[in-house]
């Protein structure tokens, strides 16, 4: 036989089956200003913050322990991704104004295609608790401070800023979410 014969019935097929998506294919509806349709979105809601824990785990003559715990909450139906939390931590017995430590939790892409990536995704109606230990060093500068963290009876203030996206890295806005806590 030909091989033409057979490229042809191939090409034919191949055409046959294009067609047949074209005109079979999935057909969108769009509403018009008289018949909005039945679809409703509802208006994505902003993720939730609160200070889980801060307490003091260990004071020595040099170093002192911090434990710091935030939980973050999603109300919304779809998955959110929390890129990184900045935080400023504050002892306001010792001074209102001056921070005594402050952290990020989590990073944010910088590059088209980020390997090893530490966000976070939440999903729906869900939350989780980001933690981190914080190892303060001491020294003969601040006897204020040190006195306040072994004495056990610190006063804190911690404020910063989570940046989350409400569908993926890569299509939507960059959201903020301003916090500020007193313990």
């Amino acid at each position: 036989m030909n091989p033409k014969i057979f490229v042809g019935i191939a090409v034919a097929t191949l055409a046959l089956i294009l067609g047949g998506i074209l005109l079979v294919g999935p057909t969108i509806t769009i509403p018009s200003q008289d018949n909005p349709g039945t679809q409703s979105n509802p208006e994505a809601q902003a993720i939730q913050i609160e200070l889980d824990d801060l307490s003091v785990e260990r004071v020595t003559e040099r170093t002192a322990t911090i434990n710091i715990a935030f939980k973050i909450s999603n109300p919304n139906p779809r998955a959110v991704i929390v890129q990184t939390m900045d935080y400023q931590l504050f002892e306001t017995n010792y001074s209102e104004s001056e921070q005594i430590t402050g952290g990020e939790i989590g990073s944010r892409p910088t590059g088209m295609v980020e390997f090893g990536s530490n966000y976070y995704t939440l999903l729906g109606e869900n939350s989780i608790i980001l933690k981190e230990t914080i190892d303060l060093k001491g020294n003969d500068n601040t006897p204020e401070l040190w006195q306040a963290l072994k004495d056990d009876n610190p006063s804190w203030r911690v404020s910063g800023t989570v940046f989350y996206n409400l569908s993926s890295m890569t299509s939507g806005q960059e959201n903020t979410l301003n916090f500020e806590f007193t313990k």
